[in-house]
């Protein structure tokens, strides 16, 4: 009797371990499904990532162009206003200068 009532038990416990064993089987292609998945999220976000740089570097080239040309324009911009201020700054020195001898002459009239 005892040996009956041990290869019950044992009977009983191969089966719950064939029990496990269908559960890690399943666990296992659940964990499998869930990696496939990680990598193909991985490649799409590279692949966005590659698209979102190609953008960034698109749209830097095409700010540097207009920049380049907007800092350009205003150079010649620049030099023009520099003529016209030393234009300014002769006339402005030479008035003062004939204000002087204005002022000059009529105090050595006295």
């Amino acid at each position: 009797m005892p040996e009956s009532g041990l290869d019950e038990r044992v009977a009983r416990l191969e089966g719950r371990v064939e029990g496990f064993n269908d559960r890690f089987d399943g666990l296992e292609r659940r964990i499998d499904g869930l990696a496939r998945r990680v990598e193909e999220s991985t490649v799409l976000l590279s692949t966005r990532i590659d698209t979102l740089d190609a953008k960034v570097d698109r749209f830097r080239e095409e700010l540097r162009a207009d920049l380049g040309g907007r800092i350009a324009g205003l150079g010649g911009r620049l030099d023009t206003l520099d003529q016209k201020v030393s234009r300014q700054f002769t006339w402005t020195t030479g008035i003062q200068v004939a204000v002087l001898l204005a002022v000059v002459a009529a105090l050595a009239g006295r």
